[in-house]
């Protein structure tokens, strides 16, 4: 395969323009330059933009879904994007050489999808919840996984032109894993590279007042979309124990269980069921989704 072009996606509730800015400085300095950048302003004005930047304001927040498909439309728009490397607005590319090592991934494997970046924070730790497989003890052990990681990641063009955008409905958590799940399914690999870093700094995903409703509430999408009717009950299930497990606060149980409820009975968008041999692959790579 010849070196893929790539285009760099960054989206931003306006809330961070000095960490936007730094951000950008870090992509400018890459040994290998992408050949678009574009920002979208996720409901918001943005500030000026460096020359080599295309700017994208929408009216209104259409979440991390919605505001990532807007970036993929603006990049395929150009025509000359070959893979979409998506960072966060507050993340830091510390070493050069990411962009190129990224193309080199590419290159050698046009069955690659997603590439799933390392993320640490400025003293160098990983958060065992940026570790995108079981057995998280060692951030530095890559390979083939079944999820990945929407603060720093790479997706194929050719494999969303198969597989579809973003879930627009999820606006956001689990949107990385709906996309994964039916990457996998099309025979795409996902693989989880600790040689790429995102530098991000330390976070609580419950900072969010909606995180336990909308955690539960794409959870039962995920599986509604998804998975084999035998197995949504047994996925939900054990999710619903861990939940129950290391759940501390009343009022996150309660914002759980109003999303749990919400997810069964709203409407989720399209179903495609994985194929067993899906499961199956999912399997032997560690994560059967029924955990």
């Amino acid at each position: 395969m010849s070196e893929p072009r790539l285009g760099v996606a960054v989206l931003t509730m306006g809330n961070r323009p000095r960490e936007v800015a730094a951000l950008l400085d870090s992509v400018a300095a890459q040994d290998v330059r992408p050949t678009r950048v574009v920002v979208v302003g996720n409901g918001t004005p943005l500030p000026p933009m460096p020359d080599h930047v295309t700017p994208v304001e929408l009216e209104e927040n259409l979440g991390v879904s919605g505001g990532r498909n807007v970036a993929i439309r603006r990049l395929r728009e150009f025509g000359d994007v070959d893979v979409v490397v998506n960072l966060d607005d507050d993340g830091l590319l510390v070493d050069k050489d990411v962009l190129s090592r990224v193309r080199a991934l590419h290159a050698a494997d046009p069955g690659l999808g997603v590439v799933s970046f390392r993320i640490a924070d400025e003293t160098g730790l990983t958060q065992r919840r940026h570790v995108p497989r079981l057995r998280a003890g060692d951030p530095m052990r890559g390979g083939e996984v079944t999820t990945f990681l929407g603060g720093g990641h790479t997706l194929s063009v050719r494999m969303l032109e198969q597989i579809g955008d973003w879930p627009e409905e999820f606006f956001f958590t689990h949107e990385e894993t709906d996309l994964a799940w039916r990457a996998l399914d099309a025979g795409w690999t996902v693989r989880y590279a600790p040689e790429l870093l995102l530098q991000h700094p330390r976070t609580s995903p419950a900072r969010h007042a909606v995180y336990h409703r909308m955690t539960a509430r794409n959870r039962v999408w995920l599986a509604r979309r998804n998975l084999p009717l035998p197995l949504v009950p047994a996925y939900l299930g054990s999710w619903t124990l861990l939940t129950l497990a290391r759940t501390r606060s009343l009022g996150g149980l309660r914002a759980w269980a109003g999303g749990f409820a919400e997810g069964v009975r709203t409407p989720c968008g399209r179903r495609r069921p994985m194929r067993w041999r899906t499961v199956w692959r999912m399997t032997r790579l560690g994560r059967p989704p029924v955990i």
